[in-house]
């Protein structure tokens, strides 16, 4: 089997996007060494690393996609799966930090020596689905499949599976746009963490005194690794519940009392500030980390797509990349708002998270709906005599 027979869609994606987004990155740190001062030249190197960057998530989605299928415990295994992302926030933070007593160059360079050779690594070895090394049959269909949101969107198409969905046809697959906006302002909440937090615990007297910008930074990932702990939570609750919009809906709703008590009891003393930060990562990163993974994975296989297994990556890209606008957004007026008045920003992040929530709510009442429909169903059918269920 060759590499441009077996490996060639995804992985190649997967690879290419980690390739250049090393090398990106370390040009950016490079531009100290080569004495570059021209604010255009790290605008331009930036914008091309995050071009590479947001290449290769909808890819390595489709990847885990087809090695799961449509899984009973595909929430779980994506949510555990997904920690990834903030243990490589965590990794990051700490790398860099190292790496600034050699000069901040590194702190650029080495992450991005490091992404480049994995990036090579997956583009020579990563197969995109079981059948490639041979595993046939469809062992994940096996599993029972979960109802899908909405009626049918392509019907009758014989040739469904031979063309990729186009850009319109998976907006309008029923539940890509509301998941796609609530994923904007999950995403414009938990960037605004991400970008901003070692910057805020710095700079707010923690039980009377002030951190240092390291120990602020080394405190801030433990948002992060609640962040883990939601995510897997989530994918977990959402698969005992088979209820997507409700958990991530339940779940940004929640966050909105912790960003408050965050913000009010954070500073009180070092340990409500830990105590708090884990669980308002959880909050927030829960319903992120739910909506990138087994949602797009669910809208991309939905069986409105009569089968067309070209639709995944299309999807998981719009639903992520309208969350990335949402995380440039969030930073960027975090920037002008804690000029005035960090309660602001945190006024910003609530609503951002009401919204969010809001934005399911359609989607949530027919998942309660099908689930009082489904067990007056099955109460009826438990009152029914023996012979009665025999005879249906």
């Amino acid at each position: 089997m060759t590499l441009s027979s077996g490996w060639a869609p995804f992985n190649a994606d997967d690879g290419t996007a980690l390739l250049g987004t090393g090398l990106f990155t370390a040009a950016f740190g490079a531009g100290n060494w080569l004495n570059i001062h021209n604010f255009y030249y790290f605008l331009v190197v930036q914008m091309m690393a995050g071009l590479f960057q947001s290449s290769g998530w909808p890819s390595v989605v489709a990847v885990v996609g087809n090695w799961f299928g449509k899984s009973k415990r595909r929430g779980l295994i994506m949510g555990i799966w997904n920690a990834h992302t903030s243990v490589g926030n965590i990794s990051g933070s700490l790398i860099a930090a190292a790496m600034l007593k050699f000069g901040w160059s590194w702190s650029f360079a080495v992450p991005g020596m490091m992404i480049t050779v994995v990036g090579l690594a997956v583009f020579l070895f990563l197969p995109i689905g079981p059948e490639v090394i041979g595993i046939r049959g469809d062992l994940h269909e096996k599993d029972a499949e979960k109802d899908d949101m909405g009626a049918p969107l392509l019907e009758g198409r014989p040739d469904a599976k031979e063309k990729a969905v186009g850009f319109i046809q998976a907006w309008r697959i029923p539940g890509v746009a509301p998941f796609a906006l609530c994923l904007f302002f999950c995403k414009l909440v938990a960037y605004t963490f991400l970008y901003w937090l070692p910057f805020y615990i710095s700079h707010t007297a923690i039980g009377g005194k002030y951190l240092s910008d390291s120990a602020a930074g080394a405190l801030s990932t433990l948002f992060d690794v609640g962040g883990v702990v939601g995510g897997i939570l989530a994918g977990h609750i959402s698969d005992r519940l088979d209820a997507r919009a409700l958990t991530a809906a339940s779940f940004t709703f929640s966050a909105i009392p912790a960003l408050f008590f965050y913000r009010i009891y954070g500073s009180v003393s070092l340990y409500w500030d830990i105590a708090l930060m884990f669980v308002t990562g959880m909050l927030v990163n829960g319903p992120y980390a739910l909506i990138t993974t087994a949602v797009s994975a669910d809208l991309g296989t939905h069986s409105s797509l009569n089968g067309n297994s070209r639709a995944l990556a299309t999807v998981t890209a719009i639903i992520d990349g309208t969350g990335s606008i949402g995380a440039a957004v969030g930073p960027l007026l975090t920037g002008y708002i804690s000029a005035k008045s960090w309660s602001g920003v945190f006024t910003m992040l609530m609503a951002s998270a009401l919204i969010a929530g809001l934005l399911l709510s359609r989607l949530v009442m027919a998942e309660v709906a099908a689930k009082i429909e489904s067990s007056l169903r099955d109460g009826a059918a438990s009152d029914l005599p023996v012979s009665s269920i025999e005879e249906l």
